[in-house]
Formats: C-alpha cells, structure tokens, sequence
C-alpha cells in the first residue's frame, strides 16, 4: 500500500467509528492492546476510551510513539494515519530492535464531543506542567478575558466585544495578543485555552502507558499529531528542544530541514510549558528523547478563534445537545477536519515520511541537508 492508497477508507466520521477501525487494523495486525477507560461518557451516554497498539519485540529498546487526539477533535487527522499505518503492514518492515507504539485518542471526550478540550474544559496542551511548581501567569489573559467569551455570540455584546479585542490588539500586536489569548490561563476553569489545576485523566493516562511500555527503552522518538495551524495541507513538523541540544541535533539529523523549531522563532512562541512534549520529555529521563510535533494546517487563524469561542460558548452558555449545537460542531469539525480527500492524502504522505525517517533515524541514518541551517 502506497501512501495515497485507500485514503478515504482510513479515515472515519466520528470518534467510535475511528474506534472500532483502529481496534479493528491493530487486531489485524497482531498488536498487543490496551484500553483506558475515560471517567466521562459520549454525547449518547456511551463509554470512551483512550487505545493502545504496540507492534513489534515487547523489550525493544527503540520505541517510536505516535499520539492522536490531543486535542479531540484534531483526532480525526492522527487516527486516520494510524489506521492507515496498521492496514497497510508497515509494522512487518520494522527492525528486530524497534517497536512502535500507537496512542489512539488521547481525549476521547474531546474526539466524541468535538471539542479540542477535554472533560473538564481543560486543554491538553497547556496541562503537562511541573505541577509541584505554580502553573505560569499570563496577565494579558486577564486583560481581555470578558472580551474572549461573551455571554452572546451576536448582537451588541458580541460586537462590543470584538472590538475590545481588536483595539488590545492594535495596542500590543500579533504576537503578544496570541500569546494573552493562546498561551494558556489557569484562572477561569470554564474559560479559553484553561490549563487545568492538576493533570488531567488524559495526562495521568499517558504517564501510565509510557511507565508500563517506556519503562525499558532507551531511545524513544515521539509524534504528536495536530490540526488548526499553517497552511491548508501543510504538515510542520515542530521542535521544542532547546537550540543546541542532543535532542534539537537530533531533530534535524532524524527530519533534515523540514523541521520548524519554536525556540529559534520559526513557527509562532506561544506556549512556553505545558504542551504534550514536555510531559513526555519530563517523564523519561532514562531514556534519549526525540520529540515533535506535526501540525496540519487547515484555515485561517482567526476562523479558528470564532469556532472555538462558540464551542465554548455552547459548553457554557447553550445547550451542546439542542438545535443550536449543529452549525457550532460542524464549524469546528471543518475548521480542524476539512475532510476533503487532497488533505487526506496530504497528511498521510508527510505523516508516512515523517514515521519512515524517524525509524531510519533511530536505526542511526541521517537526513538529507540542504543549505545548513544552525544546529
């Protein structure tokens, strides 16, 4: 199977679709499995789960992890590519020293509610903190923290609303306006981009699958799948190793050039702490780590913005179960999913390259460079 082959049959319609097709080609596949049950329950009352894949020797001391559904509704996007992944055998090619684990729906509750947060309004990558330190101030939040969700989508509030944020916008400019509206808060648990006050089921729940499956391995490379950001199609690969590191060489000699690193400024500085690579960095320390995230990119960033803030708003004020909840979730899912089969075959093409070089790269292979950029 070529990496446009079957596309359109990988991907599913919904989280227990995506489910049942994931156990279904890891079960095909001869995968050992597991299954985490989350503490909430789907749209019908029905259970959600977060799954595992491991193919390939139980003690390999090469791991390669790849994660789906941080955000649940970007779930979709690494679902697809796992199942794609599993049906199409590429488990049989690894070698005897690596294995590869798959994380499917990481946020189950935000996968089957299409939401990017989780059960307790909470987003994943804000809450892999130190949390025996205090979680990270961002005073802009406060400033404009009426203005990012008001009691009314339309009308005078909403319009109010929009321009006091396009007025501290023009006061600050883009980045310190994203990094106050984006960068996570730890002050409105029903509010925006919220951290959370303790790691969430989602957390506790990767830091158990990595002590019992990472508990051996010493070099273990990780992709975490995402949605939302950059251009329509495009897959950034991202980095938050620090310049000049082991890990951040490691990077560039696993992925070459096509790797944007957000300690240097090559994609936008947002969140200092908290995203997923820093839980999982965090969490082995015996262990060589590579980690990175891939970022598919879909709409504008601002059409991003209005369908979180209603979902959030539906969440608070509205009813996620009534009439008014369809154009919400199905802006959102497009806004995240397009589902159109050019973005498909995009995403599995640079996830398969992204996989196969980091296989290779652990296996000791390296990139080929262009132009050199600093190490």
């Amino acid at each position: 199977m070529n990496a446009f082959q079957d596309a359109e049959a990988a991907f599913s319609a919904n989280y227990h679709e995506a489910r049942a097709a994931f156990l279904e080609a890891a079960s095909a596949a001869g995968a050992q499995r597991q299954h985490h049950a989350c503490p909430a329950r789907g749209p019908g009352g029905e259970a959600l789960h977060t799954d595992t894949a491991w193919l390939g020797d139980p003690g390999a001391p090469k791991v390669l992890v790849v994660l789906s559904g941080t955000h649940g509704v970007e779930g979709f996007c690494g679902s697809g590519f796992q199942v794609h992944w599993l049906r199409a055998g590429l488990h049989r090619q690894l070698p005897a020293d690596t294995a590869v684990l798959l994380v499917h729906a990481l946020n189950p509750y935000g996968f089957a509610w299409l939401r990017r947060v989780n059960e307790d309004n909470v987003d994943l990558n804000r809450n892999y903190l130190d949390w025996r330190q205090p979680p990270p101030d961002n005073p802009g939040y406060r400033d404009i923290a009426d203005a990012v969700l008001p009691a009314r989508l339309d009308g005078p509030v909403a319009a109010e609303a929009e321009a006091v944020l396009a007025r501290y916008r023009q006061q600050v400019g883009e980045l310190a306006f994203y990094r106050a509206l984006a960068s996570g808060q730890f002050i409105d648990p029903q509010g925006m981009f919220y951290g959370g006050s303790g790691p969430t089921w989602s957390n506790r729940t990767l830091h158990a699958v990595m002590a019992e499956l990472l508990g051996r391995a010493t070099d273990v490379t990780c992709i975490d799948m995402h949605t939302g950001l950059g251009p329509y199609g495009h897959g950034d690969l991202i980095s938050d190793h620090e310049p000049g590191t082991d890990a951040a060489q490691r990077v560039r000699r696993f992925w070459g050039d096509g790797v944007s690193e957000s300690r240097r400024g090559q994609t936008l500085p947002l969140v200092q702490d908290g995203p997923t690579h820093f839980g999982v960095t965090r969490a082995l320390p015996h262990a060589r780590v590579t980690f990175g995230t891939l970022e598919f990119g879909t709409y504008e960033r601002d059409l991003g913005r209005a369908a979180l803030r209603a979902d959030h708003w539906l969440h608070r004020h509205g009813d996620p179960l009534g009439p008014e909840a369809a154009p919400i979730k199905q802006a959102l899912r497009r806004q995240f999913y397009p589902d159109t089969l050019d973005w498909k075959e995009a995403v599995l093409f640079r996830a398969h390259q992204l996989v196969r070089m980091a296989i290779a790269g652990m296996q000791g292979a390296s990139a080929q460079r262009g132009q050199p950029v600093r190490d």
